[in-house]
This record gives C-alpha cells, structure tokens and sequence, in this order.
C-alpha cells in the first residue's frame, strides 16, 4: 500500500511549480489533495488534468484563511498535512523600494501562512505535519532581496515556534529550503527580462552543481517530510539548493 493511501493534504500555492509538483505526486501515491491558487485557468486545469480539487484562495487576502478552513473541513475533513508553499518575490535595490512593496510581500508571505496555519491547525489530526516553503534567500545576502530573504527568515522562525508549540500534539513543523528551480518564479518578479536572464546566470554561477533544480526534486523532499518516514523530524529546514547555500 502506498505511503499516502487515504490521507489528506492541503497544499497553498498548489496550481504551479513546487505545489503542482507536489500535489500530483501526492494524489498518484493515494492521498486527497485540496489544492488553491490565484490563477483561474490554472484551477481548471489542475481539476482538468489531475482530478484534484482546487480553489482560488489569495494568501494575501485578511478573510482567505478561514475561508480556506471551512473549504478544507467540507472537502477533506481531518488533515493529516499541509504543505504551505504559496508566496512570491519582487526584488528591488535599497533606495527603490517602495512601501507598498515591503507590505504586500510580507502581507503573503508570512502573513497568510501563519493565518492560515492557524485556521487549519484544528483540523490537523495528532501525528500530522505542516511544510513551509522558505528559500535560500533566508541565508544568502542576494542582491535585491532586502524584503523577499527577511519573509523568508521569518518563515524559518515560524517553522522553530510552531514545531515547539504543536510537539505536545506529536504535529511536526519543518521547512524546505530551494535554491534556483526551474519554475516560473522570475517571470512574477516583475523584472525585466534582462534583469532576469542577468540574475538568472549569477545564480547558476552559484550554484556547485551548475544547474537549476526541478519541482520534483523538491517535492520529493516535501513528500519525506510529509510522511511517517520522517516521524523524528521537526523544527529543521531541509535545504535543496545544489550546494547554493552550503558549500
């Protein structure tokens, strides 16, 4: 029987990149999956092309945590995990950013997840799990990233206190860490496609491995999270970067 069979996971962020990788590996190992996004198309076709069900839910939306609750309870009932990995980043140099910017990054990034972990929390069965999606930033001084690493920092932190707060429950929290991975990430940056190309070769020079990672390699790390395998693992952050921030 597969490692997943009748569980139930809700995944953030889950029509695209990592959290589309991660939910279709999930369903194919036996799970029900509760998938949200932003982008109407990308819900069809996740419904369309997979069976899973998938809702609009805007982490940076106030009122979108509980919503997502009552969503999860009708559809799944108990959770036996839940992958937050919806977030974005837009990059700016000191001296060029806005307040807006500052605000609308931390609103989703570390906001939302924590409003709705703690929408969700109640739902979660004992011995269940909670992934955050955190990213090298956390740990790398990147050139532009003086609101996207300290979100991501913060969610490092979240994963520490929440695997200490939900321990009495045996509910472990960890995070996962990718470096450069071949997603749409840059195009939702807001850089213009020479920044990005340019920011894009500075990183795989970074990179040990020399190449960019795929969503898969790091939904398989998410899915060992996610599962009993992992049952003596909490409060850490699971890096899969090729080397990016560790050698």
């Amino acid at each position: 029987m597969s490692r997943f069979q009748g569980k139930k996971f809700l995944i953030t962020g889950g029509t695209s990149g990592i959290g589309l990788a991660t939910a279709i590996r999930l369903q194919k190992e036996g799970a029900s999956v509760l998938a949200t996004g932003t982008n109407a198309s990308r819900i069809q076709a996740l419904k369309a092309d997979h069976g899973i069900h998938a809702v609009a839910n805007d982490a940076g939306d106030a009122g979108a945590a509980e919503r997502l609750a009552e969503e999860a309870k009708r559809h799944l009932g108990e959770l036996d995990g839940v992958f937050v990995n919806a977030g974005f980043g837009k990059f700016f140099p000191v001296g060029q950013i806005p307040v807006d910017a500052f605000d609308e990054q931390f609103h989703v990034n570390v906001r939302g997840p924590l409003l709705q972990i703690q929408a969700v929390h109640s739902l979660l069965r004992d011995s269940s799990s909670i992934v955050l999606n955190t990213s090298v930033a956390n740990e790398l001084g990147m050139n532009g990233a003086s609101i996207y690493g300290p979100t991501k920092a913060a969610l490092r932190s979240m994963a520490r206190v929440l695997a200490a707060e939900l321990a009495p429950r045996q509910i472990r929290v960890n995070a996962v860490s990718p470096g450069p991975i071949e997603t749409d990430f840059f195009n939702r940056t807001g850089m213009p496609t020479e920044t990005q190309q340019e920011m894009g070769q500075w990183i795989l020079n970074q990179v040990p491995l020399r190449r960019f990672g795929k969503a898969d390699e790091v939904a398989n790390v998410v899915l060992f999270l996610l599962s009993s395998e992992a049952s003596f693992v909490t409060g850490a952050e699971w890096v899969v970067d090729g080397g990016m921030s560790q050698i």
